[in-house]
Order: C-alpha cells, then structure tokens, then sequence
C-alpha cells in the first residue's frame, strides 16, 4: 500500500502546487477577463446581425448572459480548488463548499437578470427581480456565516493520529482526489459537447455536487479506519449532512434555496462550536 500511497502523492502534489501558484492564478484572471470582454463583443455583433447564421446561433442575444457566463467559469474554477482542498481536514472543504454556494447564488442572480429584455425596466420585471433580491442577500448571508464557521474552527479540529497514519489517510483522499478531476473533466466536456449540439441538459455543476456528497460520505466512512472514536464518526457525519442540505439547496427553487443554505451554514457552525467546546476537550483528557 505505501506504494500505491507513494505514486498517488507524486502525482498529486506537483498538480496541486501548480494550480495554487500565483502566477497561474494571474494568468487565469487574466483570461477570464479576456473571455468576459469577447462575450460582450460577440453578443453585441450578433444583435447588429453581423455574425455569420452558423455561429450566431450559439450565442445569447443578451450583454447580461455574458456576466452570467463569467461567473460560470469562475464557479468552475472554485469547484477545481475544492477539489484540491478534499486532502485537507474535513472542516476545510466543507467551508469551501460554503464558498461556492455563494458564488452559486451570486450566479443565479446575474443568470435572472439575463431573464429581462434590455433596456433594463421594473415594469413587468418584479418577480425576477425579486429572485435576484433573494439571491444576492443570500449570498450575502451565506458569506457572512462563513466567516463566522472559520472564525469558531479550532486550530486543531483532527484527532491525533500516528504519523503513518495521517500520510496514508492524506494519501488515499489524494486519490479520491485525483479520480474527482478526472470525472469532473469528462462531465464538463460531455456537457459542452451535448450543448454545442442543442441538447439542453441539466447543469453539469449541480450533477458533480451529488458526486460530491457521496464522496463526503465516504472519506467518512474511509476516517473511521483511522479516527474511531464517536466523536470524529459523529462531526464528520455533521459536516457530511451540511454538504447534503447544501445540495438540495440546490435543487430548491428561489427563497427556499436560501433558507436551506443558511440553514446548512448556522448548522454547521454549531456543529463547530458543540464538537470543540464540549466534546474535544473530553477525548483530549482521556487520551483518545
């Protein structure tokens, strides 16, 4: 086993400190502003019809479709980093999970505001912008319980293990990892292809966070080989359950998706506060 742990580290890192480099993340930036700008260009070319029949089909006849799609990639990109932060303690990507449920939300709202025809009124408009209202604020909301969740993390949230233990623990989400890139890669390019063809699916974010849940569970069931005790088993089961509420949050329609995202944050937080100021001082007097 070590030498399967061994090959999946040397994948592993070297991809992971490529992605979190600066200047990656520049180049990035980069050309996602790029991408924003040619969206804004080929949306208003097609409006003045100056665009060949056989490409303008495949545009949106709205500037504001072009926001929504700069936010897609950026969600895109926040998902990759989740992704990469799995190997990190459980609370990690749970908060990072929170990250995106925001961004998910800011998304919706610009994705709403593409629904009104441009010059931009109020007149006949209220219900969207309503959706866009909630949206906003619950990302708001949601953003501000974030800061709260990492504010009340314990420095140590883990319980103590061997050093072997905690490389070959690491080693084997690493893996887990490393199979998550590969099928989220293979899910986006077959919804691009089914997209480019005019099959409207569902969106292929949502579909990779069911993928996520399961995956929550089972590094669960995965840290029970090497964190036994009821306390981990029960906090990272809690942590867990948040990803699942986050997910039918999801799926909810506009209002309720932002109650349940702030139901699975304010959750969470005091699954941080019970499990630390209750529990872990207990398991650390006897020893566990």
């Amino acid at each position: 086993m070590n030498f399967i742990f061994e090959r999946i580290t040397y994948l592993f890192d070297p991809l992971h400190y490529y992605w979190e480099h600066e200047k990656v993340h520049r180049k990035i930036s980069l050309g996602l502003v790029i991408f924003f700008l040619v969206s804004l260009v080929l949306i208003e070319l097609k409006r003045n019809q100056l665009l060949p029949a056989s490409i303008a089909v495949f545009l949106p006849g709205n500037h504001f479709h072009a926001v929504s799609l700069a936010f897609t990639v950026v969600l895109i990109l926040e998902v990759i980093s989740l992704i990469f932060t799995i190997p990190c303690s459980f609370s990690r990507s749970v908060g990072k999970q929170f990250e995106i449920l925001s961004l998910i939300l800011m998304r919706n709202a610009f994705k709403a505001l593409a629904d009104i025809p441009e010059p931009i009124t109020y007149s006949g408009n209220e219900e969207t912008i309503k959706h866009i209202l909630a949206d906003g604020f619950g990302a708001l909301l949601i953003f501000g319980l974030l800061g709260v969740y990492y504010i009340t993390q314990p420095k140590s949230s883990e319980e103590a293990m061997k050093p072997t233990d905690i490389y070959s623990f690491v080693a084997a989400k690493k893996g887990i990892s490393l199979i998550l890139i590969g099928v989220f890669a293979y899910m986006g390019l077959v919804s691009f292809w089914t997209k480019l063809h005019g099959i409207h699916g569902g969106d292929f974010l949502y579909d990779f966070y069911t993928l996520l849940i399961l995956t929550d569970i089972l590094i669960v069931l995965l840290s029970q080989c090497y964190q036994p005790s009821f306390y981990a088993v029960f906090r990272n089961s809690g942590f867990a359950l948040a990803t699942l509420i986050v997910r039918i949050a999801l799926a909810a329609p506009p209002y309720y998706n932002v109650l349940l995202g702030v139901a699975a944050a304010c959750f969470s937080i005091l699954l941080t506060l019970v499990s630390s100021k209750l529990f872990q001082q207990k398991y650390k007097r006897q020893g566990h």
